[in-house]
């Protein structure tokens, strides 16, 4: 039984709590996600909403989410992860991040810190509000941080729009954690809510949301690296590397902008993506890319609504291929990936902010 606790640690069993995330969750039939051979998928915890994902200490993993207004923590319990409500009345805590000790939250227009919390998941604590002003405009304003490797925060900041050209959004930027050295490090991101850093170069990588409104086809969503800091890679000018827009493209070229890694399915909606660090997967899948497409909302026939991974020869894409898939049947939606955490033990966790699942993902014996 996976049990669900509020902060005051009131219990409540697992028919409860999908009832609370939904009646979608209760439907899953994990059964129809196809893995390649020896692979399993299971249920890890329900979680509502459950959204940008981030690993603490001791095996808790710390959930976001867009729709409602909560934090949660997963907390191992032997068999039993029990699920934590942290804080609630926030806007739109999508992103979370924990760094030496503390968790990030961010809202569209903050960043939270809660000091301390892995000591403190019975009474978290009051967070704390960085001074780092973030813009409130609301479409495409569901943030995603990380820490990198140089202990810096990451906030991505989507642009306002479909498509339009706004100084100050379609940029990730990086901050130290007081909000001072503030910094651009990629421009010409239209909406990227995943990004991660290559295990072996240490630079940033991320997924990009191609815009909307030029047909079932075109542009293709992108997988982005920046090999160095202020790189712009195109929007609102040029999409998916050679495709210029046809309002904001006239007479500028793509040559001059940065082309993606990996043009990935048009409309895919890629959010989150992790490069797998465990050794559980066999060798084939270490080291490469994992992707969560949340689906398409915007095509005649939908496409999207798995796991991909592309894999990497250096910097180098060289193929891009289904890992996990069924959360799509036909034209009927049963479920959106949205984020990827690699665990401990090499399993992957994937958030499902339709479902308000979060499924584990492991190789060989559970």
């Amino acid at each position: 039984m996976i049990t669900f606790e509020t902060a005051s640690r009131q219990v409540v069993n697992i028919p409860a709590l999908l009832a609370f995330c939904g009646t979608a969750a209760a439907d899953m039939d994990l059964d129809r996600i196809e893995l390649p051979p020896g692979f399993s998928i299971e249920v890890y915890a329900a979680v509502p909403d459950a959204r940008s994902l981030a690993a603490g200490d001791d095996g808790v993993v710390y959930v976001g989410n867009r729709r409602g207004r909560s934090v949660y923590a997963i907390v191992p319990d032997g068999d039993e992860p029990k699920v934590v409500e942290l804080a609630d009345r926030l806007s739109t805590p999508n992103g979370v991040a924990y760094f030496e000790g503390d968790l990030y939250v961010a809202e569209i227009e903050r960043v939270l810190r809660f000091t301390g919390i892995g000591s403190r998941l019975d009474s978290p604590p009051e967070p704390e509000v960085l001074p780092i002003g973030l813009p409130d405009k609301r479409h495409h304003g569901w943030r995603y941080i990380d820490f990198g490797p140089d202990g810096k925060l990451y906030v991505s900041i989507g642009a306002p729009c479909n498509v339009c050209d706004e100084d100050g959004f379609g940029v990730i930027e990086r901050m130290n954690v007081d909000g001072s050295g503030r910094e651009t490090v990629a421009r010409g991101v239209r909406n990227s809510v995943g990004f991660s850093w290559h295990p072996a170069t240490g630079e940033l990588w991320f997924t990009d949301n191609g815009r909307d409104m030029l047909g079932d086809d075109i542009p293709p969503c992108e997988l982005n690296r920046v090999s160095e800091p202020g790189q712009h890679f195109g929007f609102p000018y040029c999409h998916g590397g050679d495709i210029e827009d046809p309002k904001f493209g006239r007479g500028r070229g793509c040559s001059s902008y940065e082309a993606p890694v990996r043009r990935l399915g048009p409309h895919v909606a890629p959010l989150g993506l992790e490069f797998y660090t465990g050794n559980a997967f066999p060798a084939r899948y270490r080291g490469q890319v994992f992707i969560a497409e949340h689906g398409s909302w915007n095509r005649s026939s939908k496409i999207g609504y798995r796991v991909t991974m592309v894999s990497l020869d250096g910097g180098r894409a060289t193929r891009y291929e289904t890992f996990a898939e069924g959360w799509l049947d036909g034209e009927k939606t049963l479920g959106r990936p949205v984020d990827l955490l690699v665990m401990q033990d090499g399993s992957m966790l994937v958030s499902d902010d339709h479902n308000g699942l979060v499924y584990r993902i492991y190789y060989g014996s559970p």
